[in-house]
């Protein structure tokens, strides 16, 4: 079981897999549904709804979209079965959703309340079927790829570190760890090995997939013929960067060399990627401008009953955008009118005083980001991309942490990939830890992360994750 790279994205195969057979018992369910809702009679399911497999397939991908929203293909949860039960039932609810916006555009494609329960029914035990063989059977060790780490000092230590939970490696496990000569050994003694025989012999004797170079110092000498032999004999083998990059989605500074960067497949910005991202971010922000103006009209009258109707509704900030350039965000304020009354900039902070009983609601619920929107239609800002810091604070975090500019080859963005994966950022080593995952962003952008992205987005603004 391992990756699969589309669109320069890593996904986990056995999701990928999950995802495909899931949305094939979707399909299966509105046909369930259908002959059960009519008794079996293929003649009346086709006079009373008409074709079943168009509205098979418009099921199928709402519930995925669905499913995929409410985090439901994501491999480093931690949750157990009656998490997953939690955000299926939440799936159900988009689902639901989903269709009406659906048939109210298109009512032809009608299902009809019968059959449409029914396939509810249906698909809800296909769900629970399918996630319960699931977690039975993907964390099996014989289904995962089998590690050989060459190394066992400071290097080989933090990638046991960063990847110590289960849910980490779902698709690998570290078969051991080759001590090398010369170099400290840090890794726990019971998980090295001191070769006796060459790499190929031992990777052969005990089906190794994939050998991850882990050394301290490469400039003592890697047994390069050895590593080649076994390449070529169908075993990869990978650099610590790249094996962090596909199996945690971020790029670790501790390993980086503008030398990959420069070498590595990936930080490009072609017209064409523009130009369609550019046509996305139109389309998208007209489309969700109309959908949520009761939203923002809401939002001005709760501030202004909180503080008055002199109150400023807006506040804007400025901020670093693409190659640099400052730009003035827009956000619905959500701190008091004095709040950095010294001019001074500060990170924001868990239980801010300085935020009001509104903001507190709108910064969690995401709400403040909304007027974001026009910032996205001027130019300055795109749906999707790295989030925009504030220059003084962009001044000083260049300075402490390498390739802390590199985020700003791409628009900033109003979601993104490090408020996916990372909580919200409030001092420097939080800042490191989110370059990380938008550097994976710059080096892999493209329309299918972006789409993956935003709808992985419902699920933070549903449970609040990141926002103070």
């Amino acid at each position: 079981m391992g990756t699969v790279r589309l669109f320069k994205h890593h996904l986990h195969t056995a999701f990928v897999w999950l995802a495909i057979i899931e949305g094939l018992l979707f399909i299966a369910a509105v046909f369930i549904g259908a002959y059960l809702r009519f008794q079996g009679d293929a003649g009346s399911v086709g006079d009373s709804i008409g074709p079943v497999l168009p509205r098979a397939l418009i099921f199928s991908g709402v519930m995925l979209v669905s499913m995929g929203a409410m985090g439901l293909y994501q491999p480093h949860t931690r949750e157990g079965l009656s998490g997953t039960w939690i955000r299926a039932t939440g799936a159900f609810v988009f689902m639901a959703v989903g269709l009406s916006l659906v048939f109210y555009w298109f009512p032809e494609l009608l299902l009809g309340r019968g059959a449409l329960a029914l396939t509810a029914f249906v698909t809800f035990l296909f769900i629970a079927l399918s996630r319960m063989l699931f977690h039975r059977r993907v964390n099996q060790e014989r289904l995962k790829r089998r590690v050989l780490v060459y190394g066992a000092g400071h290097r080989a230590r933090l990638v046991l570190d960063r990847l110590r939970r289960e849910s980490d490696r779902r698709g690998f496990s570290f078969a051991a760890f080759i001590a090398v000569d010369g170099e400290e050994q840090i890794v726990d003694s019971n998980q090295v090995i001191k070769l006796d025989r060459s790499i190929f012999e031992y990777v052969d004797q005990n089906q190794i997939d994939e050998i991850l170079v882990a050394v301290d110092d490469r400039r003592k000498g890697l047994p390069v013929q050895e590593l080649l032999e076994c390449k070529l004999n169908g075993t990869d083998v990978l650099d610590v960067v790249d094996f962090f990059e596909r199996e945690s989605g971020r790029i670790m500074l501790e390993f980086v060399t503008a030398g990959w960067m420069v070498f590595s497949d990936g930080f490009n910005n072609g017209t064409l990627r523009a130009t369609t991202k550019r046509l996305f971010d139109i389309a998208a922000s007209l489309v969700l401008l109309i959908a949520i103006w009761p939203m923002m009209l809401l939002t001005i009258v709760a501030i202004w009953l909180e503080e008055g109707f002199r109150a400023p509704i807006l506040y804007r900030q400025q901020r670093v955008g693409v190659n640099g350039e400052p730009f003035d965000v827009l956000k619905f304020r959500s701190m008091s009118i004095d709040a950095e009354k010294d001019g001074k900039a500060v990170w924001a902070k868990q239980n801010d005083s300085r935020v009001t009983r509104v903001g507190h609601f709108i910064r969690r619920c995401r709400i403040d980001e909304l007027p974001q929107i026009f910032n996205v239609l001027k130019g300055d800002m795109a749906f999707v991309g790295p989030r925009p810091e504030r220059p003084q604070f962009v001044e000083q975090l260049e300075k402490r942490i390498p390739h802390y500019a590199a985020r700003h080859q791409v628009k900033p963005g109003i979601a993104g990939w490090a408020q996916l994966c990372y909580p919200y950022g409030a001092n420097d080593e939080d800042a490191r830890q989110k370059l990380q995952f938008d550097l994976y962003y710059v080096k892999n952008h493209s329309m299918f992360l972006d789409f993956l992205i935003l709808v992985q987005t419902v699920e933070v603004v549903l449970f609040g994750k990141g926002a103070r």
